[in-house]
């Protein structure tokens, strides 16, 4: 990408590409270390856990076997193609890390390209002796570097399990999210939002999954078309653990190459600050006459595309419970991980309770992107032409968080009507289970206002938080980690619903502390200066 650059336009074109490197690495120097860390977790401790459940080889090939015939579950992770822990760990996670790596490059592309000129900060800094793709190229640079640390990691903490094989899934995680650094580095070219932006560059890797899981149920080995259109297809027919693919990689890197190579060509064809697919203007009035309604729009294309998506994830897991269900029941080692994700209950439901509970984690990203719009329209300049007018803080702060909010809780209703579409019964237990990881879900958005009304330049250290939550939720569990760990996440207090007992007590306190945090961050962004 950087030769590239360099002979459309020289060197010139580059300048200040090191300076404004080191400055987006020291920008997300807890996002991209929390992201990494939760990612490289989540994949290093799956040998130790498949061991756990698939000690012999015996009960490794029969797991081998069942997802043969199990379409519902290879759509939810993908064809299996050897029975060693290494091969199992690649089929297991490989999808997921890739996933995850790519959305914390297209944050990290988005962020340091379209974000820094919609707030105006790039003119500032275009004004020195800095060049016209150095952004664009810093930006790439960042998130190349977090990958190759991501595929560092997971290297030599697999190749106990065989280098080759270690090496196939570390380049081929961190090839995934490059495509999507660059895929994202084009979008921000086309549009003129950074929230459009990271919208779009979502929406590409949700539409990469459904295709990739589509394929998946279709046939047992990854041959499907559909599989072959997804990088994440391309991802898991590399086959880490075995007989690696090699050339798959080459799909990776020109996909990275072609990408990077428009991006490039789109960058000098237009203006600082403006785009291909300019903004739409909307009306001053009427709609957009209140601080409530200009929050509503801003959000409501967000809002939207996560309640299709959780829907969609309702109706994808309830169909698949009974096939997970067949498929744990046979390994008590399995079933004692869902039963502790779930509560103890029948399998079933256990398995409802970890699936419901893992919607919940991610519902909490939702909340904490949400209110940190707050910060966004605060640090852009944005909200300080609404607040000169007859709108107080607390007024112009409420319509973002009641969306926030008030959309986690329509998200998890909506995943509670999914799963009961695709499971087809316990209509009202499973609405239950959905409904009660909110006061969950409301704590770690409860931080996200604290910081933004405290701690405005450290707000997002809330992504930090979310991390963490998820790497309790989906390793702890797995790692059968001590009681208090798992306590450290708002979610280890919940009841397990379905099949267990609904629990009052921790469910107000846990709604009692989101209503104190986010009565403290209100507090402190009545009292603080504005973008400060």
């Amino acid at each position: 990408m950087t030769a590239f650059a360099v002979r459309h336009g020289g060197s010139r074109q580059l300048a200040g590409t090191g300076t404004l490197l080191r400055f987006a690495l020291r920008r997300d120097r807890l996002m991209i270390p929390v992201w990494i860390a939760v990612n490289a977790l989540m994949v290093l401790s799956m040998p130790g856990t498949l061991e756990g459940l698939y000690g012999t080889p015996a009960e490794r090939a029969g797991l081998v076997r069942q997802m043969e015939t199990n379409s519902s579950l290879r759509a939810m992770v993908g064809p299996v193609f050897g029975d060693s822990l290494g091969a199992l760990t690649a089929w297991r996670v490989g999808i997921y890390a890739g996933a995850l790596a790519a959305v914390l490059s297209l944050l990290v592309v988005v962020r340091h390209t379209r974000d820094e000129e919609e707030s105006g900060r790039q003119e500032l800094v275009a004004s020195g002796t800095v060049g016209r793709r150095a952004s664009l190229t810093a930006a790439l640079l960042a998130a190349a570097v977090a990958n190759a640390v991501l595929a560092l990691l997971v290297t030599a903490g697999l190749a106990g399990q065989g280098g080759a094989g270690a090496l196939a899934l570390g380049l081929g995680i961190a090839g995934v999210g490059m495509v999507f650094a660059t895929a994202a580095a084009i979008v921000a070219q086309l549009t003129e939002s950074a929230r459009l932006a990271r919208g779009l560059t979502a929406a590409v890797l949700g539409t990469a999954f459904v295709l990739r899981a589509a394929g998946d149920s279709a046939t047992d080995d990854g041959s499907s078309a559909l599989t072959w259109v997804s990088p994440l297809g391309w991802l898991e027919n590399l086959r880490p653990y075995a007989g690696e693919r090699w050339w798959v990689l080459a799909l990776l890197a020109g996909a990275v190459v072609l990408q990077g190579a428009v991006a490039y060509a789109l960058a000098g064809r237009r203006d600082l600050g403006m785009s291909f697919l300019p903004t739409r203007p909307g009306p001053a009035s009427g709609r957009l006459g209140t601080a409530s309604a200009l929050a509503w729009r801003l959000q409501r294309g967000g809002l939207l595309g996560w309640s299709i998506g959780f829907l969609l994830a309702g109706v994808v897991y309830g169909g698949m419970t009974e096939g997970a269900a067949d498929l744990v029941g046979d390994n008590d080692n399995a079933r004692r991980i869902v039963e502790r994700m779930g509560g103890q209950s029948g399998l079933t439901d256990a398995f409802l309770a970890s699936m419901i509970g893992m919607l919940g984690l991610v519902a909490a990203l939702w909340i904490v992107a949400s209110v940190l719009r707050l910060n966004g329209e605060e640090t852009s300049g944005r909200a300080e032409p609404v607040l000169a007018n007859a709108v107080g803080r607390l007024r112009w702060a409420a319509g973002h968080l009641v969306i926030a909010f008030g959309g986690a809780a329509l998200i998890m209703l909506l995943a509670g009507l999914g799963f009961a579409v695709g499971y087809g019964r316990q209509t009202g237990p499973v609405l239950a289970a959905c409904l009660v990881q909110l006061p969950a879900v409301w704590v770690v958005g409860g931080v996200a206002v604290l910081l933004h009304g405290i701690l405005p330049r450290a707000a997002v250290a809330a992504w930090g938080v979310a991390g963490a939550v998820l790497l309790i939720g989906w390793v702890g569990p797995a790692l059968d980690v001590p009681r208090a760990v798992l306590d450290v996440s708002p979610f280890g207090h919940l009841p397990k619903l379905p099949g267990g007992s609904m629990e009052w007590g921790p469910v107000a306190v846990l709604t009692g502390v989101a209503v104190v945090l986010v009565a403290g961050g209100l507090a402190g962004l009545r009292r603080r200066d504005m973008s400060t």
